[in-house]
């Protein structure tokens, strides 16, 4: 009988732990560990609650709540200190230690927080925990005045939320765009203008420097200095500045970790049996040649099922993980696939409608598609991610996409579905 420990009860820990227990021997113990007052639940679903579109329960993972205890699965609520590859043992915070067999770490990520003066004060926020949403509630109220510091994908989530509880909202992003680390200049360009048509003010190119607060008077104005020289009052101040991942309990175990725990094709780090997946792994993506963390949630959940199926002592591997990111932005439909930005000796091509509020940006190298952006529609979306996750090699259709992106769907069916027919040809 083996003790399979999962560390980390979000989507990654959630389907990992119901996977060993249908591939699994049924004496095996699974315990799965969090260490929130909270029954599992998704953070990609925070926003919707703080929209008012679900409540509480609507974020869980799974509704039943006798799910976890009928499937034989053990919650426990803790906090892991240390990892003792060697003994196989974890280091409990409220006490004691944990024995397992397989170990899958699945902690995810943290937010980054900036070293700004008054970033630890009352009513300064970020957005990422169950507490965190029950707190913005009580101050994102219709009409004051909130401040977000960040403007990437996650906080562009958050501030969809914002606009819609109706609170005067100011963006600030250190970036010279919106959601840099997906959208090229003019993309990102585009995603800004179209906030502020909104009625959202938006500062990029500036950061916060300080934030300052009255602690003798609680209910006083914040007050937030940007480097531009600006000095802003604010009800609220959310920060939305990037996440980490949450690996430090690693340090001085033998697990190698780079940004994350480095993984290979089984999901299985540097040790025997000890698993990782989701946010805090390093898993090697196809498109960069290289392991990468993607802080994202289809990945997290593949990472997971292909450990746990090897936890079972099945045989699994992961194809690799590509860049994905679609984010609908008040309305504006944006997505970026893989290496967006163009690849050193590559080409690129963009086409920009900007009264109509598209662009669509083809990255390659060689005749293989490595990257896009596009603003302003869904119709190719699909298209996109197989070009460029499959590799396709788009032999003469490169020239043709040079001249004229929008052929996206002639390439595709030319390239992609006879490059499919090749290969079942071959097997």
């Amino acid at each position: 009988m083996n003790h399979h420990v999962i560390i980390g009860n979000g989507p990654a820990g959630v389907v990992a732990a119901e996977t060993l227990r249908k591939n699994a021997p049924a004496a095996d113990t699974i315990t799965l560990i969090g260490d929130e007052d909270a029954p599992p639940y998704s953070r990609m679903a925070i926003p919707y609650l703080l929209h008012g579109d679900i409540t509480e329960r609507g974020i869980w993972l799974r509704k039943d709540p006798h799910h976890w205890q009928q499937l034989g699965i053990a919650l426990k609520r803790d906090r892991v200190k240390t990892v003792d590859p060697a003994a196989k043992a974890l280091a409990l915070e409220l006490g004691g230690t944990l024995a397992f067999d397989t170990l899958l770490i699945a902690t995810g990520s943290s937010p980054a927080l900036p070293p700004i003066p008054g970033i630890h004060a009352q009513r300064v926020n970020t957005c990422w925990t169950l507490d965190d949403a029950r707190a913005i509630e009580k101050f994102a109220v219709p009409g004051a005045r909130v401040i977000q510091l960040g403007a990437g994908f996650i906080g562009c989530i958050i501030m969809e939320s914002l606009v819609r509880r109706r609170v005067q909202l100011t963006v600030v992003e250190m970036g010279d765009r919106m959601v840099p680390r997906m959208m090229g200049e003019t993309a990102g360009g585009m995603i800004r203008d179209w906030v502020q048509a909104k009625g959202v003010t938006v500062h990029t190119g500036a950061r916060i420097e300080s934030i300052e607060s009255n602690p003798a008077d609680l209910q006083a104005p914040l007050a937030v200095r940007l480097s531009t020289g600006a000095r802003l009052p604010a009800d609220l101040v959310i920060s939305a500045a990037g996440v980490k991942p949450n690996i430090g309990f690693l340090e001085g175990s033998d697990v190698r970790c780079l940004q994350g725990v480095l993984t290979d094709e089984r999901m299985q780090s540097n040790v025997p049996g000890i698993f990782a997946a989701g946010d805090c792994a390093e898993a090697f993506d196809a498109i960069y040649g290289k392991p990468i963390v993607s802080a994202i949630q289809p990945n997290a959940v593949d990472q997971a099922y292909v450990a746990a199926m090897n936890m079972a002592g099945k045989h699994a591997q992961l194809r690799g993980v590509t860049q994905i990111n679609v984010l609908d932005t008040l309305g504006l439909i944006s997505c970026s696939f893989g290496q967006w930005q163009g690849v050193p000796g590559g080409q690129g091509v963009e086409l920009t409608d900007r009264p109509g509020h598209r662009h669509l940006s083809l990255q390659f190298d060689g005749d293989v598609m490595v990257g896009s952006n596009s603003i302003g529609t869904t119709a190719h979306i699909g298209v996109l991610r197989g070009l460029v996750e499959g590799r396709v090699k788009l032999g003469g259709w490169k020239d043709k996409l040079l001249a004229d992106p929008t052929r996206l769907m002639d390439a595709y069916l030319a390239c992609a579905q006879a490059q499919d027919h090749r290969s079942l040809l071959a097997a």
